[in-house]
């Protein structure tokens, strides 16, 4: 029997497959999913993995046998599953391990209206159902078992996006888009249809394998290609989109990676011109750029923990208009208060085809900064090593501590973040500072205590 603690985590649920999970688990959690939201439909999509249409299916049977009436969009990115569940006021499971290895699968989760579903609404509540089930006996379907037909919405996905974000004045781009062999190659071509937008596209292939390159486009190495395309072709900027196309990195003109917490700051910006005061939500690992372009742009910044779940509640919580994350996470209350890199992008093509001025220039009023990037530590005791850690600053005059998540050090002119993995038996280190010396003595001085 399959430990569910090492597969339900935070925010989804996430293993190999079939060891940790396969169609009969799939099959149960669709049952319980049903039965804790209690919902009498649902929509269903996947990702181009090899496992996931029999996971999902899997997934909708379970489902239906419980009386859920279950729509399958079928391949789609997880933005466009959001999409389906706000569009059509329905909870949603998306079959997807975003850019985990081709052996892994997963199962992303939320209520009607795109709302999260993590370990604090409702996945603790699933995870108990099915190891009663697995350890028993599994649900009996009930006597009116729900219908499984299916709906194309990737054009309605497309329209809704383009209708946020005025494109139709910009000047024409040239645009390199790596998908990965993600769902970029899917919803690309079709949300881009009859943009001012000269597409090369990159690995549009959908193909779960990652024959060119992991569909994580965080980690330096996987954006090589990227970078050099666009210096080759003179293109204006190049997108990058993880393996479920939820996440969007940007490079610009000379292939230099742009920082996530400028798209936020800048798309901040934008937002806050159409909704003037707002309210913008960043994480703790932003850069201090977001919360100083917010507020001279006469916005309220507010901070949070890292992960989807948090944002969206502190969105709902807020009435946010918008909000971003240091991974390439891009919130919109437009949107449903969920995260989508599509529509970040569009704003990213906006801002640019305004104004004749190249990005790199463009971002740099948004990028203030040295920073370190996320630099994982492998450690035998994490909850040990933040201890240390933490002693090493704690009592001195000329720092503050917070424990919002993990641990954050901010002095006059740095500061850093030190948190756990929930997934992996990592630490992870973010520094900030004005200066680029002032950013690695930062850095050592913590990795020292962190790897001692």
């Amino acid at each position: 029997m399959t430990d569910l603690s090492q597969i339900v985590k935070a925010y989804d649920v996430r293993g190999v497959v079939p060891d940790q999970l396969n169609k009969p688990l799939a099959e149960l959690f669709g049952a319980a999913f049903a039965r804790v939201t209690g919902a009498r439909a649902i929509v269903v999509g996947h990702d181009m993995r090899p496992s996931s249409p029999g996971l999902s299916r899997a997934f909708a049977t379970g489902a239906a046998a419980l009386g859920a009436d279950v729509t399958e969009i079928g391949l789609c990115s997880t933005d466009q599953l959001y999409f389906a569940s706000g569009h059509l006021g329905l909870p949603g499971a998306m079959f997807t391990a975003s850019h985990n290895p081709a052996q892994y699968n997963g199962i992303k989760l939320c209520r009607a209206g795109a709302a999260p579903i993590g370990q604090d609404s409702g996945l603790a509540d699933i995870r108990a159902l099915v190891e009663e089930w697995t350890a028993g006996s599994a649900p009996d379907p009930v006597a009116d078992r729900g219908t499984i037909t299916q709906r194309d919405v990737l054009d309605d996905y497309a329209a809704h996006l383009r209708s946020l974000v005025d494109l139709t004045g910009i000047r024409r781009l040239k645009v390199v888009v790596d998908a990965g062999n993600g769902m970029g190659g899917h919803t690309v071509p079709t949300v881009f249809t009859g943009l001012p937008v000269e597409l090369d596209p990159m690995y549009f292939e959908l193909d779960g394998t990652f024959p060119n390159h992991e569909a994580n486009p965080l980690d330096p190495k996987n954006i090589v290609d990227l970078q050099a395309r666009v210096r080759e072709t003179g293109a204006d900027l190049g997108l990058a989109f993880d393996g479920d196309a939820d996440r969007c990195f940007v490079v610009d003109e000379r292939g230099e990676p742009v920082s996530p917490s400028a798209i936020t700051a800048l798309v901040a910006a934008r937002e806050l011109a159409k909704h003037p005061g707002g309210t913008v939500i960043h994480n703790c690992i932003t850069s201090w750029s977001v919360p100083e372009v917010v507020k001279e742009q006469g916005g309220t910044p507010v901070r949070t923990r890292v992960g989807h779940s948090f944002i969206k509640a502190e969105m709902a919580r807020t009435g946010a208009i918008f909000g971003g994350e240091h991974s390439a996470h891009y919130y919109f209350r437009d949107f449903w208060n969920a995260d989508t890199g599509m529509l970040a992008a569009l704003h990213v093509l906006a801002a640019l085809g305004e104004q004749d001025r190249p990005l790199s220039q463009l971002v740099a009023a948004y990028d203030r900064y040295a920073a370190s990037g996320e630099i994982n530590s492998v450690v035998d005791d994490q909850a040990g090593r933040m201890t240390a850690v933490r002693a090493a600053y704690e009592g001195r005059d000329d720092v503050e501590l917070d424990e919002l998540d993990g641990l954050t050090v901010t002095a006059a002119d740095w500061w850093f973040n030190l948190r756990p993995s929930n997934t992996e038996p990592l630490l992870r280190l973010n520094v900030e500072a004005r200066g680029s010396e002032t950013v690695a003595r930062v850095r050592d001085e913590v990795l020292a205590v962190v790897r001692a």
